[in-house]
């Protein structure tokens, strides 16, 4: 790391982060499984096999349009289960709550987060809570860790793309990164932008029955699917190009990221998966991914070649190619 002190930007999805989490945690932690950088942890355990993953909470506004911190903490980790192929079925709350805080938001939020967990087939099995002085919290911050069942056989990765494969979308980008910022920083649209927080356990399960080559899942959450797309890239030794007319993005969001001079393809999405699969299986995943009640708005946006590798481009409307870059610095703090 060039760095020698911890920055806002080391949180926010983009290379300073990838530094941090590659050059300090994984090699301080030096695990074979940490290692390989998936969302959740593939573990073999006496009698089959299960995914652990984990994820802390310090969005600011608690409560934006569409969710809050609350479903976005359960949201969040079950998707992370998921991409691993895994069946979420355990969740750990923690909760930092600072000293002030208003107990009817606290119901609040837990209300939101049995109503997903519910929605999810999770269930909430224990905790931990700590209260911090006034001015130490922003109110509430939650962890969750949460554990599913893997099924025989599948193996999932961010290192499996392959050339000719071919990479969907499930739906719009850009609405949660929009949605909490223009709450934080008092912004009104002519049009209500919401947060696309949800659940998406089944959404991955239905591609994998209708696509059982599948080679991994990602929600792109911190750094959107610019980072998502590069890390694919890195991991896999592969070049991902994107087709920027078949990305779907709603109109508002699009225009809010014009004129903030936001790249929607780096804006945090919280409900959004991508997937990359073998060509002869994308209209298989695409039919299965618009079956689901998240993934109405599916896309084909890109494919997978050989090189040059670790590099991802977008072909624009008007057939010239740029470089998708990854998100240096922070654009959005504090939106999961």
């Amino acid at each position: 790391m060039r760095q020698d002190r911890i920055l806002l930007a080391h949180g926010s999805g983009g290379t300073m982060m990838r530094d941090l989490i590659e050059e300090v945690f994984v090699d301080g932690f030096d695990d074979d499984a940490l290692r390989r950088m998936d969302d959740a942890a593939a573990l073999d355990f006496p009698g089959g096999r299960v995914a652990l993953s984990t994820d802390t909470y310090v969005v600011n506004p608690l409560f934006f349009p569409g969710g809050d911190i609350g479903r976005l903490a359960v949201c969040g980790t079950v998707n992370d289960i998921a991409t691993s192929g895994a069946r979420p079925l355990y969740l750990s709350v923690g909760f930092i709550l600072e000293e002030g805080m208003p107990v009817a938001d606290l119901r609040r939020i837990l209300v939101s987060m049995r109503e997903a967990a519910a929605e999810a087939g999770v269930r909430i099995v224990t905790g931990d809570t700590k209260v911090v002085e006034k001015g130490h919290g922003d109110g509430c911050y939650i962890n969750t860790a949460g554990v599913g069942v893997l099924p025989d056989g599948v193996d999932l990765s961010g290192s499996h793309c392959r050339e000719g494969d071919v990479v969907l979308l499930s739906g719009t980008l850009g609405d949660h990164g929009i949605a909490v910022m223009s709450t934080r920083e008092g912004l009104s649209f002519s049009t209500d932008i919401r947060t696309d927080a949800a659940p998406l356990a089944s959404l991955v399960a239905a591609v994998l029955e209708a696509a059982p080559d599948a080679r991994c899942f990602r929600d792109p959450t911190r750094g959107g699917l610019a980072s998502t797309l590069n890390e694919l890239a890195g991991a896999s030794g592969v070049a991902i190009t994107v087709n920027e007319p078949d990305v779907p993005v709603r109109d508002q969001v699009r225009g809010a990221c014009e004129m903030l001079g936001y790249d929607v393809y780096q804006v945090a999405n919280e409900g959004k998966m991508v997937t990359v699969v073998p060509a002869t299986q994308a209209d298989a995943a695409l039919a299965a991914m618009r079956s689901t009640p998240y993934g109405a708005e599916a896309a084909i946006i890109g494919t997978v070649a050989a090189s040059p590798a670790g590099k991802v481009y977008v072909k624009t409307a008007f057939g010239a190619t740029r470089i998708m870059d990854m998100l240096v610095g922070e654009q959005l703090p504090r939106i999961c």
